[in-house]
């Protein structure tokens, strides 16, 4: 069945970095788009960058200039490189083909269950 599975999350200092991975197993995601987003409990979930099939690439003002998101379709792999995190970063992240957000909600056609970054 098909998988996406997170990884790279972790614990980190403010000002530290992260790469998180977003590997895909019986999908292929070359012809997707594919994001990444975030959610805090009891909060609303917050888009954070895309990558589409052809690699252009948009990200939210929060992470803009911070984060960078790119593919290995090779790997079967999208990657969110993440730079000068911050507290306000913490959040269990999530990768989805194809993803939608509106008003505080995210869906994709497949998602992960997701990697837990801490920045202390």
């Amino acid at each position: 069945h098909v998988q996406l599975v997170e990884s790279g999350g972790g614990s980190v200092q403010a000002g530290g970095s992260l790469t998180l991975s977003c590997t895909a197993s019986e999908f292929t995601f070359e012809d997707s788009d594919v994001g990444w987003y975030r959610q805090v409990p009891d909060f609303e979930c917050e888009w954070i960058s895309t990558i589409s099939a052809d690699g252009s690439t948009t990200y939210a003002d929060s992470v803009k200039g911070r984060f960078t998101i790119s593919r290995d379709n090779a790997k079967n792999t999208v990657y969110l490189q993440m730079h000068s995190l911050r507290s306000e970063d913490t959040a269990l992240y999530y990768c989805a083909s194809d993803l939608y957000c509106s008003n505080g909600y995210c869906v994709g056609h497949y998602w992960g269950q997701g990697t837990q970054v801490t920045v202390s």
